[in-house]
């Protein structure tokens, strides 16, 4: 722990503008999301350009691949979010059944399996298959962010609580630090959206 918190520290005095920018955007977002604010998606944009080169730098290359996805999905997630509703209107939170999750799971750990191979046979990356899990995991949630699908925030513990080992051992320790503070605010947000979607019941989600 002390050592730990020696390395923050030196993250601290080391860390550069860019880093700082994204970190506080990235804590921006989320908070905006659990609120359901559609500026959530503003704040996505220009903290994943950031992060889109600060991964790379790292060698966490399908972290920094990720990145292009989000800022596509930040666009997308914009547009549901004002358009995406019944009648083109605002959208709202809805959930998906259980067998979709289980295909999404088994899909995951698929192309997870495939990635990190590859990956780990023919890049120098680091924690091939952990990097590509957390990835594929987070592609898929992404998506279910932008339909506002309600399971998507236990999706996310299991990612972040894993990107704080992954970012730890790279070095990353302010980011490690970030994702710690997801962890909290993704308990935050489930509970909220699971109240505003069970006070105005919907259809399941197709």
């Amino acid at each position: 722990m002390a050592e730990f918190g020696s390395a923050l520290a030196a993250s601290f005095e080391a860390m550069n503008t860019a880093e700082i920018a994204a970190v506080a955007l990235a804590i921006l977002y989320l908070v905006l999301v659990v609120r359901e604010n559609i500026w959530c998606w503003a704040a996505a944009f220009v903290s994943t350009a950031i992060y889109l080169v600060l991964f790379f730098d790292v060698r966490l290359y399908m972290e920094s691949a990720l990145q292009v996805f989000y800022l596509a999905m930040a666009v997308y997630g914009w547009w549901q979010w004002r358009r995406g509703g019944r009648d083109g209107g605002v959208l709202e939170i809805s959930t998906w059944p259980l067998s979709t999750h289980a295909g999404i799971v088994m899909a995951i750990v698929g192309l997870s399996g495939a990635s990190g191979w590859l990956l780990d046979t023919r890049t120098a990356a680091a924690f091939p298959y952990l990097d590509s899990f957390t990835t594929w995991s987070a592609v898929v949630t992404t998506y279910m962010v932008t339909r506002k699908i309600l399971e998507n925030w236990i999706y996310w513990f299991v990612i972040d609580s894993i990107s704080i080992y992954l970012y730890t051992s790279r070095g990353m320790y302010l980011t490690a630090l970030l994702f710690t503070l997801y962890v909290v605010l993704v308990v935050f947000g489930y509970r909220r959206w699971r109240r505003n979607y069970c006070a105005v019941p919907i259809a399941v989600a197709a």
